[in-house]
C-alpha cells in the first residue's frame, strides 16, 4: 500500500457549499502547503440524538451529490487521491461514539434494527458516491465506538458497501479501540483515530502494530493531529481541552507523531485532521487560532517537511 499522506477537508460543510466561492481556493492551499498527497472528504449525515433510529442525509446540512462530484474533480486536477468517508453526527451534540441500543431487545423500545436499516442505507449511498468518482478508497463509518460490538449487523454493512464499490474499503474505529474489535477482515485496510499523547506515541503504535499483523491488514490513521493550545499534546483527542493558544505546543505534538511514524513503517498513511473548505482564516491568524488546522502554524512546515520523507 502506497504511503497516503491524507488531509480532511471541509468536515461539516453545508449543502451547496461549492456553488460558492473560496473553497478551490482553500483546497489548492492545502495541497501547496502542506504537500499531502490525498484528500479525505467526509460525508456526513445528521440524526437528532444519540438514540435516534432516523437519519437524515438529504437535508441542507448534508453537502450533495454535486457538491461531492465538484470537490473530487478538482482534487483529481491537483494531483490527489480521494477518500470518500461516511459519517454521522447527532444534532444535540453528543459525540457519536454514543449511539447505542439495547442488546436485549424490550418491547417498544427502539432497536439496533431500526437504525442500521437507515445507517446502512446512508453508507451504500457514499459508497455509491465513491464509485462514480472513481475514489481510492472508502471509510465505511468514523469512531462509532457504541456500535462495534455488533459484529453480525457490520459484517453484513460491509457486505453491502462491496456491491456498490469495489475498492478498498476501511472503517475508522476510534483511539484505544483497535483491539477489541473483531472483524477487521471484512476491511482491506484497519484505520483509526491517532489522538495519542505526546508522551505515548511509540506504546500506542507498537500495540496497533501487533492487530495489524494479526489481521493480516495494512493500518493508516484516517484521522490524526492536535489542537493548537498549551496542554493539548497530552489531550489531542479533545478539541476543547487546553489552556491558552499555543501553536508552538501543536508543532510539537505534529514533529513527536511525524518522528513516530518513521519509527513504525506499518503505518501507510495519515488523515491530518482537519481543514476548511469554505471557511478558511486568512494565513496571518494562524497565529491566533487554536484549532486542529495547520494553516499559519509552525506544525504546517512540519507537515510540508513530512511530505518531502513519507513513503
Amino acid at each position: 500500500m502506497d504511503f497516503l499522506n491524507a488531509y480532511t477537508f471541509g468536515f461539516c460543510e453545508k449543502r451547496g457549499f461549492t456553488e460558492r466561492d473560496g473553497w478551490k481556493d482553500s483546497l489548492e492551499k492545502m495541497v501547496r502547503s502542506t504537500g499531502c498527497n490525498a484528500v479525505i472528504l467526509p460525508v456526513v449525515a445528521w440524526q437528532d440524538h444519540t438514540y435516534s433510529t432516523r437519519i437524515d442525509t438529504d437535508t441542507p446540512d448534508v453537502i450533495s451529490e454535486e457538491d461531492v462530484r465538484r470537490v473530487c474533480e478538482h482534487a483529481r486536477a491537483q494531483g490527489l487521491k480521494i477518500i470518500i468517508k461516511a459519517m454521522v453526527n447527532c444534532r444535540d451534540g453528543y459525540w457519536r461514539a454514543y449511539i447505542h441500543f439495547f442488546d436485549h431487545e424490550v418491547e417498544g423500545e427502539a432497536r439496533w434494527s431500526d437504525w442500521f436499516r437507515p445507517w446502512t442505507a446512508f453508507v451504500c449511498k457514499a459508497a455509491d458516491m465513491a464509485r462514480e468518482n472513481n475514489a481510492d478508497m472508502f471509510c465505511a463509518g468514523c469512531e462509532m465506538v457504541g456500535t462495534n460490538h455488533r459484529e453480525a449487523e457490520w459484517r453484513q454493512l460491509l457486505a453491502e458497501v462491496r456491491k456498490h464499490y469495489s475498492g478498498p474499503v476501511t472503517y475508522n474505529c476510534d483511539k484505544y479501540q483497535e483491539d477489541p474489535i473483531t472483524w477487521w477482515d471484512a476491511v482491506d485496510v484497519i484505520s483509526s483515530s491517532g489522538y495519542y499523547p505526546i508522551d505515548r506515541l511509540d506504546d500506542n503504535m507498537e500495540r496497533i502494530r501487533k492487530v495489524a499483523e494479526k489481521f493480516g491488514k495494512p493500518f493508516m490513521f484516517m484521522e490524526c493531529g492536535c489542537p493548537a493550545r498549551n496542554g493539548s499534546e497530552y489531550r489531542p483527542n479533545d478539541w476543547a481541552f487546553g489552556g491558552e493558544t499555543d501553536p508552538e505546543a501543536q508543532d510539537k505534538w505534529y514533529r513527536a507523531f511525524t518522528e513516530a511514524l518513521a519509527r513504525h513503517p506499518f503505518v501507510r498513511g495519515t488523515g491530518w485532521w482537519d481543514w476548511p473548505g469554505s471557511r478558511l482564516y486568512p494565513e496571518e491568524a494562524g497565529k491566533n487560532h487554536n484549532g486542529y488546522c495547520t494553516w499559519g502554524k509552525p506544525a504546517n512546515e512540519t507537515l510540508r517537511a513530512f511530505s518531502k520523507v513519507c513513503r
